[in-house]
Parts: structure tokens; sequence; C-alpha cells
């Protein structure tokens, strides 16, 4: 199956458990993977026949600064649902929501989670 893939998408929100997490906004960067079949776009050359990344990635800003949650488990899920609800192109959707700056005591590189999701 064939893939667009919206890398590194940055964002800046209030999701998190900790009070401070909530009261400060820091920054989470999504990566997104959305499987389906290309081919009657890379006929026909025309937006119509594809997904619009445009489009996604404002989806996906959306949901990232608009209503907080407490884990990105749940930024990753309602991502995937959207996707799959507003694209109907697409087939299954990859999701990686990275936290850099975790309330973490100790050094590290990246917290994230990854989930795939399929149409039913």
């Amino acid at each position: 199956m064939d893939r667009i893939k919206l890398e590194g998408m940055e964002f800046f929100s209030s999701h998190g458990c900790e009070e401070e997490e909530k009261k400060y906004r820091q920054k989470i960067i999504v990566d997104l993977s959305l499987y389906f079949d290309t081919s009657v776009a890379g006929k026909s050359d025309e937006l119509k026949d594809t997904v619009n990344y445009a489009a996604v990635f404002d989806t996906v800003k959306d949901i990232c600064e608009g209503e907080e949650t407490s884990l990105i488990e749940a930024v990753a899920e309602r991502i995937a649902e959207a996707v799959l609800e507003k694209y109907a192109l697409v087939k299954r959707a990859r999701v990686t929501v990275h936290k850099p700056d975790a309330p973490l005591s100790g050094k590290y590189a990246d917290v994230n989670v990854a989930i795939s999701r399929e149409r039913k």
C-alpha cells in the first residue's frame, strides 16, 4: 500500500497529567503516515484524487492545539480517528506523538507513543 507521510509537525499544547504541564504550553511533535492507493492521483495529477496533506496538517493542528488531554496516547487516538473519519481514501493511519520536553528527572532524547489504526 502507498503512503503519504507528514513528519515532524510541531505544535505547542497543554497536554499532560502534571499541573505544570497544563499551565505552560510545551512542544509536541507529530509524525503521521497515511496509507492508501495513490495510483489514481499518480495518473491523473489531480489533487481531488488524493489526500490533501495541507488539510490533514490543519486537522492535526486543531487536535494538538485544541482541547487538552492528560495523555499523549489520547492525542494520538484523536488524530487517528479524525483522519480515518475525514479522509475516505485513507485505509490506515500510523501516528507518533513525541513529547521531547516531558517532565522527567533525568536525561533522555524523547518520549513518544506510536499507534496504528485501520478503517473498519
